[in-house]
């Protein structure tokens, strides 16, 4: 059975965690799959991505008894682990130069839920449920969570997530700015399918361009991110989707975007 589904539909990537028996935690060889399909979503045949997941649960981050089975080989580290199984899918979302939708069905749990608020856009069923979980063995949040967490939702609510165990409904995501939407776990399919296939006629070059200037947005001072924004522009208005884009609005027009 593939640990990763993926599908490719009107420049839309699907792509899917297909471990439900094990609420889609992570074994090496499955985050491998993940990273393989992403590096393939680089394609100009994909204009947008939805990352999604099989059963009850989105994710329930690391399969514990993998990285047991590993600690018997004494030069183990969890770095190893982290290293090449979470942090390149992480850099691999950020980097992609397409819009990323999650949609989380079920809980999202310790790296699961930083995969997630590593995406663009997130949609969680009312059935969802976003907690870290690490405090609970005595780890730190990992898969970007140090750094996406503060920035989303301040330092006192992270640290209330990470050292409490602080669990999150998806209304209290939306509410803090976690994620972008609640609805219904009946309506998530649809909600996500429409945002996707919105984004995917939209000028997706210009995504890609505003995702490396929103990358840089925290480490760069005003100086420098008003120089990144003015060069980023004029790689911007070089695209065939902006020339299209001001010739629709001068035409009276609907854009017919091409992602080029």
């Amino acid at each position: 059975m593939a640990l990763i589904l993926s599908s490719l539909d009107q420049n839309i990537l699907t792509v899917t965690l297909n471990r439900p028996e094990k609420y889609n935690s992570f074994t090496e060889p499955m985050a491998l799959e993940l990273q393989d399909v992403l590096q393939k979503a680089e394609s100009d045949d994909v204009r947008c991505v939805i990352l999604k997941a099989t059963g009850k649960a989105f994710c329930a981050g690391q399969d514990l008894p993998e990285v047991v089975d590993r600690a018997k080989d004494s030069s183990y580290e969890l770095a190893d682990t982290v290293r090449t199984t979470y942090n390149p899918i992480i850099r691999a979302i950020r980097k992609l130069e397409k819009p990323v939708v999650c949609a989380v069905q079920g809980t999202a749990a310790g790296a699961g839920a930083n995969i997630a608020f590593a995406c663009d856009i997130v949609i969680a069923s009312k059935e969802a449920v976003f907690v870290q979980a690490f405090s609970k063995i005595g780890l730190i949040p990992d898969s970007g969570g140090t750094w996406f967490l503060p920035r989303l939702i301040g330092l006192a609510r992270t640290n209330a997530m990470y050292m409490l165990d602080e669990k999150i409904s998806p209304e209290q995501a939306v509410d803090l700015g976690l994620i972008y939407k609640s609805v219904d776990g009946e309506n998530l399919e649809d909600e996500t399918n429409k945002t996707a296939l919105k984004l995917s006629k939209m000028p997706t070059k210009g995504f890609g361009i505003y995702k490396r200037a929103m990358n840089e947005t925290f480490s760069n001072n005003l100086d420098q991110q008003l120089e990144l924004e003015a060069n980023l522009q004029t790689e911007a208005g070089n695209t065939s989707d902006y020339k299209e884009g001001v010739e629709a609005f001068l035409e009276k027009r609907k854009p017919e975007y091409r992602g080029k």
